[in-house]
């Protein structure tokens, strides 16, 4: 027969000492060392402090609403971005959350630098992934220098660049998103056409489907900024308020469905490019032959800029196009916001116009198909 042996009861608190004294040290150093090991940790951290120094900032909207000493002009954008936040969740179905209740000034007039990248010999863009929100292909940096060294290692890996600046940006409902003053400064069609785009983001985002993404979101905030403004029949502008149309649509409504076909007549370019650049790379030229290759056709594209598409824009400033670069990435970039624009429209035309059943239409589709190509979901009549 075995002996019997009596097993004392464990010290409990002597064992919670011990697991606290390894989580004390421990998880500092494995945080350090993958900090010092790995650049996208670097990277992570980096942006997690600087979301924490934003919403450590935040003031409820509506106490600088209600302060005396808040700028006249600056009151007036926050009740717009109320008004506009209400009529987000109750006519168009939006998940606004806390997003949009509190504001932040960050003391620069650039939020951040978002690069792109992309081969020089194919359309072919440069990803990074993250937790979350999965493969994108754009990386933004709140340290400018980091991202213009970011850019260059790039362009000395052989790849195309391209530094944009960013006036906003989401965490898709994750954290309380403030307005940033970044976003408050833009006119007040723009101004809501943003917050409503944004808010589109907290609504519908597949994973890893970043141009979907993107465009219904362009979809949504214009087409939503001109039934806002719509809806209202004014302007926080009294002069503006006056330059009414005959149809009884304010300036503000017109500007935001002028921008929305701008933004098609862009989709179109940018697609008619992409395609010009598949078919001159599908030869497989290099050296010297690539390089003919790419200047001739940015050279079409440009005289399209400027000439007869740039100038039909109602909305955008041909002569900015003249000064804007062009390569690969620039046209990536350009095309994430501006994808098969047409077909959310189709939606919208099918839904009768209406916003808030178009909007419903396309997440019936596109998570009614899983799995699917969002754009091939939306050719469904399903739920439409």
């Amino acid at each position: 027969m075995d002996a019997v042996i009596e097993r004392r009861p464990p010290n409990w608190r002597r064992v919670g000492r011990r697991l606290l004294a390894w989580v004390l040290i421990g998880v500092p150093v494995v945080l350090a060392a993958a900090l010092v090991a790995s650049a996208d940790a670097r990277y992570l951290a980096r942006a997690g402090v600087e979301e924490a120094r934003i919403l450590l900032k935040r003031r409820a909207i509506a106490q600088l609403v209600a302060d005396p000493k808040t700028e006249p002009t600056l009151r007036q954008r926050l009740l717009l971005v109320l008004a506009a936040r209400a009529y987000a969740a109750d006519s168009l179905g939006l998940l606004v959350g806390e997003t949009y209740t509190s504001y932040v000034n960050v003391g620069r007039d650039t939020l951040l630098l978002v690069l792109s990248g992309s081969r020089r010999d194919r359309l072919r863009e440069y990803v990074w992934r993250f937790p979350i929100v999965g493969a994108v292909p754009y990386k933004g940096f709140f340290d400018f220098t980091a991202a213009r060294r970011a850019a260059a290692a790039l362009e000395r890996d052989g790849l195309d660049a391209y530094l944009r600046p960013a006036s906003a940006f989401s965490t898709l409902g994750y954290f309380s998103d403030p307005l940033l003053s970044t976003v408050s400064d833009r006119d007040t069609m723009e101004l809501v056409a943003t917050v409503i785009h944004e808010l589109a983001h907290n609504t519908l985002y597949l994973k890893s489907q970043t141009p979907f993404n993107e465009s219904f979101a362009s979809f949504v905030g214009y087409r939503g900024a001109q039934a806002f403004f719509r809806s209202r029949g004014d302007t926080l502008d009294a002069k503006r308020a006056a330059a009414r149309w005959r149809d009884g649509d304010t300036l503000d409504a017109k500007r935001a469905a002028a921008r929305w076909r701008d933004e098609r007549t862009l989709d179109v370019l940018y697609a008619e490019l992409a395609r010009r650049l598949d078919s001159a790379y599908a030869g497989g030229p290099t050296g010297a032959a690539l390089e003919r290759t790419r200047a001739t056709v940015f050279a079409w594209a440009r005289a399209q800029l400027t000439g007869p598409v740039g100038q039909s824009l109602e909305t955008y400033d041909w002569r900015w196009f003249a000064r804007a670069p062009l390569n690969n990435a620039v046209v990536i970039a350009q095309r994430l916001y501006r994808m098969n624009l047409n077909l959310f429209e189709e939606v919208y035309v099918h839904s009768n116009a209406d916003l808030k059943e178009t909007i419903r239409a396309i997440q019936v589709r596109v998570f009614t198909q899983p799995g699917q190509d969002p754009y091939e979901a939306l050719y469904s009549r399903g739920g439409g």
